[in-house]
C-alpha cells in the first residue's frame, strides 16, 4: 500500500477519528446509568425497524442483546452512534448529554466506540501501527500524522497489546492475522481511543472455539472500567459472558433479565418458536434499508 493509498485509508468517509472532534464534557454517571433510551423509534419506508423502546445500562455493565434478524439491534447501535436519526424518542449518555443532538465525530469523542461484524483493520499495517493510528489525541490533524510516540503511547500500546494477546504478533502485518486475531486488533483500536462505551457487534461469528473462550474471556475483563454492550446471535457466548440479556422483537424490548431468565421467558419462547417469520421481517427491513438488517 503506498502513502496516498494510507491516507484515503485514513480519510475515507465513512471512518470517525476522535481527534477530528471537538473536545467535550465528562460523561455525568453520578446515578451509576451510562446510557438512557426512551421511547425511541425508527421507521424505513413504513417498516417500524425501532418501535417506542426503552432500555436503560448501567455504568460498567456487560449487557448482551439478542434477537432475530430485523429485531432492531443493529438499528439502534445505529442511532447511538449518530449513523441514523430517529422519528421520536432520547438517547442520553450519562445524565446530560443529549447524542440526539451530536455528530458521529462528536460522540466518538465523547467515549462511545464501536466496532461492526467484519474486522476493520488496516491490513497492509503492522500490529502496532494499527493500534499507534487508533491513539486518541487532542491536537491538530497535521500535528498528529507527524508527531512521535512517547514513552506514555508506547507503553499504552503495549498494555493493549498484552490485553488482547497479540504481543508476539506486533510487528506481523495485520493481514497475516487469523480472523479471531482481526478482531481482537480491532478491539485493541478501539481501546486506544479510550472509550467509556463500547458496541461490539457479533464479535465471534465466524471464530474457532479456542478463540470464542479467548474472545470472552477479553469482553469481560472490559467491564467495569468500561461499558460494553455486545450484540450476538451465538447463545452459549452470550450465557458465557452476560450477567443482564435484552431480547429485542420487532422493534421493541420484549424480555429482560439473566439468560436462564429470558430462556424461560414465556413470550420470548413463543417468538423464538416464531423465529422463521421474524426473519422473513428481517429480509424486507433489510430491503427497505438497502444493507443487512
Amino acid at each position: 500500500m503506498t502513502v496516498l493509498d494510507t491516507t484515503r485509508e485514513i480519510f475515507r468517509r465513512d471512518q470517525v477519528w476522535p481527534f477530528l472532534a471537538p473536545e467535550h464534557s465528562m460523561v455525568d454517571v453520578s446515578h451509576n446509568m451510562i446510557l438512557y433510551v426512551e421511547g425511541l423509534s425508527v421507521s424505513f419506508d413504513g417498516f417500524k425497524a425501532l418501535n417506542d423502546l426503552n432500555l436503560y445500562v448501567n455504568d460498567g455493565e456487560l449487557r448482551c442483546l439478542i434477537g432475530a434478524n430485523g429485531a432492531g439491534k443493529t438499528t439502534l447501535m445505529d442511532v447511538i452512534t449518530g449513523k441514523t436519526e430517529c422519528d421520536s424518542g432520547s438517547v442520553y449518555f450519562g445524565q446530560t448529554i443529549n447524542l440526539l443532538q451530536r455528530s458521529e465525530p462528536e460522540i466518538a469523542q465523547l467515549g462511545i466506540g464501536r466496532k461492526f461484524q467484519k474486522p476493520s483493520v488496516f491490513e497492509a499495517h503492522t500490529v502496532f501501527d494499527n493500534l499507534e493510528l487508533s491513539l486518541k489525541a487532542d491536537k491538530g490533524i497535521w500535528y498528529t500524522l507527524r508527531v512521535k510516540l512517547n514513552s506514555a503511547d508506547i507503553d499504552r500500546i503495549d498494555s493493549i497489546l498484552d490485553l488482547i494477546g497479540l504481543k508476539e504478533q506486533r510487528f506481523m502485518l495485520a493481514g497475516a492475522l487469523s480472523h479471531g486475531q482481526k478482531q481482537w486488533l480491532e478491539i485493541g483500536m478501539l481501546l486506544a481511543s479510550d472509550p467509556r462505551l463500547l458496541l461490539i457487534d457479533e464479535p465471534v461469528a465466524g471464530m474457532t472455539a479456542q478463540e470464542t473462550e479467548r474472545t470472552a474471556e477479553l469482553l469481560t475483563s472490559l467491564a467495569g472500567d468500561r461499558t460494553v454492550i455486545v450484540v450476538e446471535h451465538d447463545m452459549e457466548f452470550v450465557r458465557s459472558i452476560a450477567r443482564t440479556v435484552t431480547v429485542l422483537h420487532q422493534g421493541s424490548v420484549l424480555a429482560e433479565g439473566t439468560m436462564d431468565e429470558v430462556q424461560n421467558n414465556r413470550d420470548v419462547i413463543e417468538v423464538y418458536l416464531g423465529e422463521e417469520s421474524a426473519d422473513a421481517r428481517g429480509e424486507e427491513i433489510a430491503a427497505a434499508r438497502g444493507e443487512r438488517a
